[in-house]
């Protein structure tokens, strides 16, 4: 079986909250929490699917992401390539375009949500860049 290719998105706020999104109703695993993102349409890198997902499903124009960490999760029926990116700046309020609901959750909160299986493992990283001292040198403000 073929990995379907993900992108998502860990959306820092300013306050170092970090953006969820609950699978809507009609989808698969609808109901549990991930990061903002989607599959890469053909011929799409990364950086362009995220900034397409990110424009349709909340909203925003990314203006800073770095790829943070990449993994294969193999579900019962689908196996998936996740590529996780953090989003340091973004212009724009996100809003649930596509019926979702959005939360932002503090670093250590993170693992108390029901999040999807493929998206835990990027916990613990993505814990310790936001908890780290010297992760958010830099000019002041991650959205504008």
């Amino acid at each position: 079986m073929r990995a379907v290719q993900v992108v998502a998105a860990a959306l820092i706020g300013a306050d170092r909250r970090v953006l969820i999104a609950e699978r809507p109703a009609g989808k698969h695993m609808a109901g549990r929490w991930e990061f903002p993102g989607g599959k890469l349409a053909p011929g799409e890198s990364e950086a362009e699917a995220l900034a397409r997902e990110l424009r349709e499903e909340l909203g925003v124009e990314m203006l800073a992401g770095r790829p943070m960490m990449r993994l294969t999760h193999a579900y019962e029926d689908r196996e998936v390539e996740l590529s996780l990116w953090l989003i340091e700046r973004f212009r724009g309020e996100p809003r649930g375009l596509e019926g979702q609901a959005l939360k932002w959750v503090e670093a250590g909160g993170l693992a108390a949500e029901d999040i999807l299986e493929a998206d835990r493992p990027f916990l613990a990283a993505l814990v310790e860049w936001l908890t780290s001292p010297t992760a958010h040198e830099g000019p002041d403000g991650r959205h504008e």
